[in-house]
Order: structure tokens, then C-alpha cells, then sequence
């Protein structure tokens, strides 16, 4: 059983991997340069949403929940700075079991690592570890995130938030 301390090592491990291939999702493109000269944008299947794995359909499922359970809340601020901490934690766990159990191909991981790097941005925001952004632009971070998931992810059953 992982500790706290284990999915925080995963979670920053992930955090890690990703500053090498994620940028935020609202230019839903980033210009990093990979290995061999190849520029990583968030793309479709040629023309078709990437195919899931339970695993990562379970996770995205919990945290989409975990939004939408607190959604009115934070839509009318009444979320307290706490509530907002907890509800980061809680996603950064999703985030540590996704990448701890899906396997995607490739390319749909390398797209995947788009969304979650501005789940995990959001998460963090909620957490009070980005100073910059608000808990409450960190929440919204992550339900963009979500959003962007159900355009580029065959996940039977999603529903945008």
C-alpha cells in the first residue's frame, strides 16, 4: 500500500517526465523540443479520439467526480482554502494511479501527458504550491483539463463538466 509520501514521490517522478513533453492546454500546443528535433502537440488519431485503458478511465472518472462533487461550491467561491487542498490531493492520487497502471501506445500516452500535466498544474494551484494562480483558477484548471480529456479520449460514458 502506497503512503502518502509514496504517491508524492510518483506524483513529482510523473511531474518530472512531464516538463519535458507538457505546456498549458489553452494553446492546447507547445513548442519544447523532444529528442530528435519533433515538436509534441495535443492531436487527435488521425481524425479519431485515442483509445483508454481502464485504468485511465477509472482515474479520469474519480476525478472528474471529485470536481463535480465540489463544482457549485467553488462556482459560487464557497469552497474553503482547506476543502481546496483536500480536493488537490485527492486528484494528485488519481493522477499518481493513472500513471502508476494505464498503458497507452505511445503517441496517446505522449497526448495524454498534455492533459494530465494541466490536471496536475491545477491540482497543485488548489494545493496553495502555485502561488501564481488562485485555488479557485487551479479547480478550473483541472475541469478545462477534463473537458479537453472527453474531445481527445474515446471514454465511453463522459460527460464534459
Amino acid at each position: 500500500m502506497n503512503t502518502p509520501y509514496d504517491v508524492r514521490l510518483l506524483a513529482g517522478g510523473f511531474c518530472i517526465a512531464l516538463g519535458l513533453f507538457a505546456a498549458p492546454l489553452q494553446a492546447q500546443t507547445h513548442k519544447d523540443e523532444h529528442p530528435g528535433g519533433a515538436v509534441q502537440k495535443l492531436e487527435l488519431n488521425q481524425g479519431k479520439k485515442w483509445a483508454t485503458d481502464e485504468p485511465l478511465r477509472k482515474g479520469m472518472d474519480e476525478i472528474r467526480n471529485l470536481i463535480a462533487a465540489k463544482e457549485q461550491a467553488i462556482h459560487k467561491g464557497k469552497l474553503a482554502k482547506q476543502d481546496y487542498a483536500a480536493l488537490g490531493s485527492k486528484i494528485e492520487r488519481q493522477v499518481a494511479y493513472i500513471v502508476a497502471n494505464c498503458k497507452l501506445d505511445p503517441k496517446a500516452d505522449e497526448n495524454l501527458h498534455v492533459v494530465l500535466a494541466e490536471v496536475i498544474a491545477g491540482a497543485d494551484a488548489m494545493q496553495g504550491k502555485e502561488k501564481k494562480t488562485s485555488l479557485r483558477a487551479g479547480a478550473g484548471k483541472v475541469t478545462a483539463a477534463l473537458n479537453t480529456y472527453g474531445k481527445y479520449f474515446d471514454h465511453p460514458g463522459w460527460k464534459k463538466l
